[in-house]
C-alpha cells in the first residue's frame, strides 16, 4: 500500500479521492526535527511552505518516491538533490494564481483608501477628524502598476489591473511578453485580449505608483534601499511572495522619511515572529502569509496533487 503523509494539511476532497483510490493518507503534524524518524516509512510527502524536506531528510528515506508541494514556490525543498536521487518533485503553481493576486490587490485598496488604519482608529478615533484625514485616498484608475515576476500570478495580477484601468508594467527575466485574456464572469461573448510587453527595471522601479512582487525566494532582497531610493515619491511596495525579497530595514526607513507612501505585506524575514515595527506601522496592511489561502485556492491545489500523484503510480497501490 502506497502511504502519504500530508505534513501541513491537504483539502477534503483531495484526502477522499486519495483514499478511494486506496492510499493510506496521514495528516497528523510531524514536527520537523521528528521527519526523520518517520518519513522513511512513507512513499509520498505533501508539504506547504512550513514543512522542509532538506538533504538529510531525502536521505533518510529511502521509500519516498514523491515530494509534494502544495503551492508555487519550492524554496523549502532540496528539489534538485532530490531529482538528482529519481524523486518526482510537483507543486502547483496555477492552483492560487487567482488567490494571491486578489489579496495583493485587497492591500492596494486598503492602502489606497486607508482601510488598515480605519479598522483600527475609528472605534476609538475622532469620525470627523478621521473622515478629515482619510478622504485624502487615491483611484486606482490611471496609475502605473508595477509588477515584478510575471508568471502566472504576476500575470493574474496584470489581468485585475488592466480591468482596473490601470496602466500596467511588468518585468521578468523570461517571460517578454503575454498576452492578457479579459472575460466577464458567466458572459463568453464578452472577451478582451490585451498585448502586454514586459519593461526594464529601471522604469517599472521609477514609474510605478504601486509596485508588487510575484518571484521566488532569492538569495538577498530583490527590493533593498538602492531600488527604493529610485522609486516615486509616495509608490506603495506589495509582497506577497517570499519574506525578504524586500528588505524590511530599507523600507520601514523609506517609510518614516515619506518616499514610500506605504506598503502591504504577506511574508516577513521571520515567521512566525515578523517584527513589531512592521506590524505596528500606521501606513503598513499586513497579513499572516495566506496567499493561498482561499477555500477555493486549497480545494484546486489538493485535488491537483492529489491526481497527480494518482497519475504518478498508475494502478499501483
Amino acid at each position: 500500500m502506497i502511504k502519504i503523509l500530508a505534513n501541513d494539511g491537504i483539502h477534503p476532497d483531495a484526502l477522499t479521492l486519495l483514499g478511494e483510490a486506496g492510499y493510506e493518507v496521514d495528516t497528523e503534524k510531524v514536527s520537523q526535527e521528528d521527519l526523520i524518524k518517520v518519513l522513511p516509512d512513507y512513499d509520498v510527502i505533501i508539504v506547504r511552505s512550513a514543512t522542509k524536506v532538506r538533504k538529510d531528510l531525502i536521505d533518510a528515506s529511502p521509500k519516498l518516491k514523491i515530494i509534494a508541494r502544495g503551492g508555487v514556490g519550492l524554496d523549502n525543498i532540496d528539489y534538485e538533490y532530490a531529482q538528482s536521487k529519481g524523486i518526482a518533485v510537483m507543486n502547483t503553481p496555477a492552483a492560487s494564481s487567482s488567490s494571491v493576486a486578489e489579496l495583493a490587490f485587497a492591500h492596494i485598496f486598503s492602502l489606497a483608501r486607508f482601510l488598515n488604519r480605519s479598522n483600527r482608529e475609528l472605534a476609538s478615533g475622532s469620525f470627523k477628524k478621521l473622515k478629515e484625514e482619510f478622504s485624502e485616498g487615491r483611484q486606482l484608475r490611471g496609475k502605473t502598476l508595477g509588477i515584478i515576476g510575471f508568471g502566472r500570478i504576476g500575470q493574474e495580477v496584470a489581468r485585475i489591473g488592466l480591468a482596473l484601468g490601470m496602466n500596467v508594467k511588468p518585468v521578468d527575466l523570461i517571460v517578454e511578453e503575454a498576452d492578457i485574456n479579459i472575460q466577464l464572469f458567466n458572459m463568453d461573448k464578452v472577451k478582451l485580449s490585451v498585448h502586454v510587453p514586459t519593461f526594464d527595471m529601471q522604469e517599472v522601479l521609477t514609474t510605478s505608483d504601486y509596485l508588487t512582487l510575484h518571484v521566488p525566494a532569492s538569495n538577498g532582497a530583490l527590493i533593498g534601499k538602492a531600488e527604493i531610493a529610485k522609486m516615486k515619491q509616495g509608490a506603495i511596495i506589495i509582497n506577497t511572495s517570499r519574506g525578504g525579497i524586500v528588505d524590511e530595514e530599507a523600507l520601514l526607513e523609506a517609510l518614516e522619511t515619506g518616499h514610500i507612501g506605504g506598503a502591504g505585506i504577506d511574508v516577513f524575514e521571520n515567521e512566525p515572529s515578523p517584527r513589531p515595527a512592521l506590524l505596528d506601522h500606521p501606513r503598513i496592511s499586513v497579513t499572516p502569509h495566506i496567499g493561498a489561502s482561499t477555500i477555493e485556492a486549497q480545494a484546486y491545489i489538493g485535488l491537483e496533487l492529489a491526481d497527480r500523484i494518482l497519475a504518478f503510480f498508475g494502478d499501483d497501490k
